[in-house]
């Protein structure tokens, strides 16, 4: 028999697991009323840090309270906060991948600029359309 099996039964190696992932599920709950409270347009800097306050010195008592009183603006603001990302993410997508015809339009708006003239359009036209054809 190994030593080290004497000195930390199975018992204490899964009471030690579930301290461990009740802490860290603790921690990602801490870390989400953080991030709502600064998030949060209707609440004003004094108040952000009276609840930043509270929940650093009364850690537990401070997240239940938290949880209990915005429980609903806090899904509504995640809710939100998603959705902004989303659209943030598509305008990207929209702007970089225009494929030939965002390209051509680049090439008309640069065109009628006075950027680049007629024969540099054109073989942009040219390069955008060979692009998109393949």
């Amino acid at each position: 028999m190994l030593i080290a099996e004497t000195d930390y039964p199975f018992l204490d190696i899964v009471g030690t697991m579930l301290i461990f992932f009740a802490w860290m599920a603790w921690l990602w709950i801490a870390i989400t009323i953080f991030a709502d409270i600064f998030r949060r347009k209707d609440m004003g800097g004094f108040t952000k840090a009276l609840w930043c306050i509270f929940v650093i010195f009364v850690p537990f008592v401070g997240v239940l309270i938290y949880l209990i009183a915005y429980h609903n603006g806090m899904a509504e603001r995640n809710i939100k906060q998603v959705e902004a990302n989303q659209a943030a993410f598509d305008d990207y997508v929209r702007q970089t991948a225009g494929g030939g015809a965002g390209e051509i339009a680049q090439a008309k708006k640069l065109l009628d600029e006075g950027t680049i003239t007629q024969s540099e359009f054109e073989a942009l036209k040219a390069r955008a359309t060979g692009a998109a054809g393949s």
